[in-house]
């Protein structure tokens, strides 16, 4: 199991110049970035993974940013749009060192509308037709796409385990995993521990985040049922911080961030990563 740290919680968007983010990330004990990459074209992945490799850091997964106009169930133009990100995507993250392409891809965040059902039905086939396409790219490059579900307030598609993971048997492709977030799951899940055990080997990412946004250990979250849970179905993959604070105004308006929440973004780091590595099995 290794730990790694999003930089949406120092950068949005990410650039080159945010790669001198990663001495610190290596000090603080990190094992490796997630990569959020809003915008393919900001950033040379030969000079980002070079910076890494300086750094002693690995890139183990690529989050992806389904903002608005990139949409799998949107209008043709918002799909193609989405397809040829997400394909980008797909191209980057082995030249990072990647071979995991994560987040909500299905749909533009934000999206959440509740459509008669025959409406939703369609949106669903759109999904699974558009996914097919993605992950017949990525299985002939090798790159998994980990699928995650969020809250209500952010789709109303994908909120839960058992939602992902009817969409993944639609498709039929071994190159679709479930990346599941403490924070979602907190709120969509009946039992958390219990999603995980459902995931089961399709569990390809863990994202760790307090309860209110914050610190991983430091809120209301039962995290020894979670690790219990992931020591039950022998998780050998990553665990992620993704934490928000205001001082990185894009995504805390995405995220609605309005306050601090902690001290600062280093306390979220180390903090975090020290509760969590005390709880690794």
């Amino acid at each position: 199991m290794k730990f790694g740290i999003n930089t949406y919680l120092f950068s949005s968007p990410f650039t080159n110049e945010s790669v001198s983010f990663f001495p610190k990330f290596k000090e603080w004990g990190f094992d490796f970035v997630e990569i959020a990459v809003e915008e393919p074209e900001n950033i040379n992945a030969e000079f980002v993974r070079k910076a890494l490799d300086d750094n002693e850091l690995e890139c183990r997964s690529v989050c992806a940013a389904t903002g608005p106009g990139r949409d799998l169930r949107g209008n043709r133009k918002e799909q193609i749009t989405s397809i040829e990100y997400v394909q980008t995507l797909i191209d980057i993250a082995p030249i990072l060192g990647s071979q995991l392409v994560a987040g909500p891809i299905y749909s533009a965040v934000g999206r959440a509308n509740l459509v008669p059902e025959e409406k939703k039905e369609k949106q669903w086939k759109m999904v699974v037709k558009n996914l097919k396409i993605l992950a017949d790219y990525a299985t002939e490059r090798n790159v998994k796409l980990a699928l995650e579900p969020l809250n209500r307030y952010e789709t109303d598609l994908i909120n839960t385990c058992d939602q992902v993971l009817n969409l993944i048997t639609e498709v039929g492709s071994d190159s679709l995993m479930v990346h599941l977030d403490s924070f979602h799951m907190n709120l969509e899940e009946k039992d958390p521990a219990l999603a995980i055990k459902k995931a089961g080997a399709k569990l390809g990412l863990l994202h760790a985040s307090g309860s209110d946004r914050g610190t991983p250990g430091g809120d209301q979250i039962n995290w020894d049922r979670i690790f219990a849970a992931l020591d039950n179905i022998n998780y050998q993959g990553d665990i992620v911080i993704e934490s928000f604070t205001p001082d990185v105004k894009i995504i805390a308006k995405a995220a609605s961030i309005w306050r601090q929440v902690e001290p600062s973004k280093k306390a979220i780091a180390i903090d975090g990563l020290l509760f969590l590595r005390s709880l690794a099995f």
